[in-house]
This record gives C-alpha cells, structure tokens and sequence, in this order.
C-alpha cells in the first residue's frame, strides 16, 4: 500500500487537506483534515506537503500516430510524455496509417497499446460513408464512441453521404465524436485568397480560409441531427464564438445529449500569435481572433463547454514547413496540457476546481469510463501530484515527445507535475519514468 499524506487535494469542487491510500491499483480511502489517518498493514508513506494532488487528467482526443505515421510518434514515446505531463488516460483518433475503420484494425491498435502504453487508453472507431454495418458490431463496454468527420478530412474519412448520416444519427447506439468544418465553405475561401495572394498564402490568413462560417455550419448541422433523433453527439474542438450559441447549460453533464468539447490551444493562443509562432500554432480548426478566445473561456466557466483535451497531433518541423496551404496541421500538446491550463488559474482566468472538472471529471462523466476520473474509495488511483510553485522554461532538453518541439517552446510555467500514478503504479518520478508500467484499456458504463 502506499499513502499520499498531506497533500492539498482538489476533487469534486472542493479543495481540502487530506490524504489519500492506495491498495494495489485502486484508492482504499481518502481521509480529510489528516484526521484519523489509520492504516494496518504495511505501505509507503508519500509526503506531499506543499503539493497538489489531482485525478489523472483525462485526455478524449490525441493522434499518436501508431500504425503508419510513427516517424513521428507513437504510444510508446507519446504516452511517456502524456504521464510527464499529468495525463493517466486517453482516447485515440482513427486517422492512422490504415485508419482504424473496423474491428479487426480497431483491436489490433489495443494490442498495440497493452505492449506499449504508459497510460490507460481507448480508442475511437472511424466512421466512412460505407462501414455502418461495421459501426453497428462496435461493443460499446469497451470502445469510447464513433468518430465522424463532418464536412472536412484527411484522407478518406470525409462523410457526407446524406443517407449514411441519417443511419449513423439514428441507429448507431455509440457516442458520436464530430470534427466540424464546412468542405465547401474551406474551399470557397481557399480559391478567394488565391485569386488575391496567388499559391502561397501566409499563414495568418488559414483563420480566414478555416473561418467561423466553415466551423459554424458543420456544427450547426451536426447538432440538428442529432436534435433530430435524439442522438448523443459529442462536438470536437470549438473554436469560435459563433459556435457556443449552439450549446445548453440548462442540464447537468449527465443528463446532456449534446456536449462540446474546447482544446488548449484554443484557450491560450489567438490570431495575433501567428506572426510569433507562424505554424507551430497552425491546427484544423484555426485558432481564431481574440474575441473567439474570450468566449470560449466564458462558455468553459458557463458549462456551455463540458471538457478541455488537447488534439495532440505531432509532425515534424519540417512537415510544419512551407505557406499557409502546405504546412501540415496540428502539434503536440500532451506534456504540457495541465501546467498550460494552471497557468490561467495563476493569471485568473479559471479556478482550480473548474480546470479538474473540465480535464478530469468531464471526460469521465461524459463518456461514462468505469471507475476513473475522481479521487474516491473504489476508483482507480490514477492520480497526479503537481508542484504549483516550480518555475520551469519548456526547452528542446526537456520536451519529451518524438517530434522534438512544442509550441510552448520558450514559454516559463509556473507549476511542474511531480508525480503521476496509473492504476496505482507510480510510473512519472519528477524526471524519471518506471518504463515496466503498462496502462489499462479502458472501459465503460452502458
């Protein structure tokens, strides 16, 4: 066994002194005040005076590239970073190299990652206009939900066969995960700026091509059908201010149908930021103005937005390359998610119990995961000790993801993760990693 002792504990809305035990893989007890703090037995007492201590993070969208694209990440080397970084689960995109679109492919990226993953993961099923009846064999106990992308894609996995989405909104038993982009609408601004800037576009001008418009009109969408039938669709990546009218606080999280979802970079990056970072900053959907930014904060403090994850998409630098329409979209975020998010609780913008509802209770919430996401007796010790006053600067030295950058790169943070347990194993020891532990595949409430 092994006991946290004296730590500052913030969980479910409250931030306490306490303590917590840990059982083999699961939390025994959490005792409040450090009152009547009994243990039989032996254990390994922690002293985490000073220190936060969390859930694990629970990230519901990362791309970590196995199988196909792995000269850029994989789950080995991305999922070390995610526990660096506070994240002890998450959910996996289908958009790898062959993009996980059936089962059989779906359970051999799970192999992959009982042999690989530091962290606890589950992986989406991709949705094409042609594998319904694929989708239909999906067992919802053990896969997190369906993921569509709704007006614009890479590769293949572009639905929009008006049929097929009738089907997938009123058939399909699963969660569906929309990405939202209007194709038609991208295409239209993207043949607007050539005609005025010709081939190579600066990149301060994809906010413009990826507008609000593109993103309202795909989410918009997406919600009416789900409206429709009664469907429980989960919206990726909001970007944009337009888009928070299409979402409710009138309900509890358990009792929504239709949820969203915001990424950090959203939350921490605007327009301006373009001429500093160029396309280190370049994702789909574009960071947008200011005001966007503002109001998706607020919808954050408002409920309107139900989780914070990241869209970790590594690439190299060198597929970063090149104008507007040729840089590759996306860029690592794992390592560095929580320290970004307590970073605006130390400039004010969000407390510390709402960022833990949004990273932590959220997700758990939302798509049901058994036994995760709380510091409760009976739940899974997957749990973070953070230190929220250790100054570090992110530096090539200490970024952990294949890839070799972040876009953080520069910037001074003023919380560290310590420690991070994973099904009650300490895999991330301030800098050193216990390389034997493997995460647990995750499983949900039906």
């Amino acid at each position: 066994m092994q006991l946290i002792k004296n730590a500052t504990i913030v969980n479910e809305g409250r931030t306490f002194q306490g303590s917590v035990l840990i059982d083999e893989e699961r939390i025994k007890a959490v005792f409040e005040n450090n009152n009547e703090v009994l243990v039989d037995g032996n254990f390994t007492e922690i002293d985490a005076t000073g220190l936060l201590l969390i859930p694990g993070v629970i990230d519901d969208q990362v791309h970590f590239r196995e199988p196909g694209l792995t000269h850029k990440g994989d789950i080995f080397s991305e999922s070390r970073a995610a526990v660096a970084g506070g994240i002890t689960s998450y959910f996996e995109m289908p958009n790898t190299k062959p993009q996980t679109t059936t089962i059989d492919l779906l359970e051999q990226k799970y192999n992959i990652a009982s042999e690989k993953s530091f962290a606890n993961y589950s992986f989406l099923m991709g949705v094409t206009n042609d594998n319904i009846d694929e989708l239909m064999r999906v067992n919802p106990r053990n896969v997190a939900g369906l993921k569509m992308f709704m007006g614009s894609s890479t590769g293949n996995m572009l639905v929009d066969n008006q049929k097929t989405l009738n089907r997938i909104f009123s058939e399909v038993p699963l969660l569906i995960v929309t990405h939202c982009e209007d194709e038609a609408t991208i295409q239209a601004n993207i043949q607007h700026y050539k005609y005025l800037l010709g081939e190579d576009i600066p990149i301060k001008y994809h906010p413009l091509i990826r507008n609000a418009e593109a993103c309202y009109r795909s989410s918009s969408y997406a919600v009416e059908l789900a409206t429709k039938y009664n469907s429980r669709l989960h919206v990726f990546h909001l970007s944009s201010e337009k888009e928070m009218s299409l979402f409710t606080n009138d309900k509890q999280l358990k009792d929504k149908r239709i949820t969203a979802e915001v990424c950090v970079h959203h939350l921490w990056f605007n327009d301006t930021d373009y001429e500093r970072y160029g396309n280190r900053i370049k994702w789909n959907p574009a960071i947008k103005a200011e005001s966007d930014r503002l109001a998706l904060i607020e919808a954050v403090k408002n409920n309107k937005i139900d989780v914070i994850a990241t869209d970790h998409a590594p690439h190299l630098l060198a597929e970063k390359e090149g104008s507007c329409l040729k840089a590759a979209s996306g860029g690592p975020l794992v390592q560095h998610s929580l320290v970004a998010m307590l970073q605006l609780v130390r400039q004010g913008v969000f407390t510390l119990e709402k960022v833990i509802e949004k990273m932590c209770h959220a997700p758990s919430d939302l798509f049901r995961i058994e036994k995760r996401g709380y510091i409760r007796p009976g739940y899974y010790a997957d749990l973070v000790l953070v230190d929220l006053n250790k100054s570090w600067t992110v530096a090539p030295e200490n970024i952990l993801y294949k890839c070799g950058w972040s876009p953080f790169e520069g910037t001074t943070f003023d919380s560290k993760v310590q420690k991070t347990w994973v099904n009650g194993q300490l895999v991330y020891n301030a800098g050193t990693f216990d390389e034997s532990v493997r995460g647990q595949r995750l499983l949900f409430e039906i």
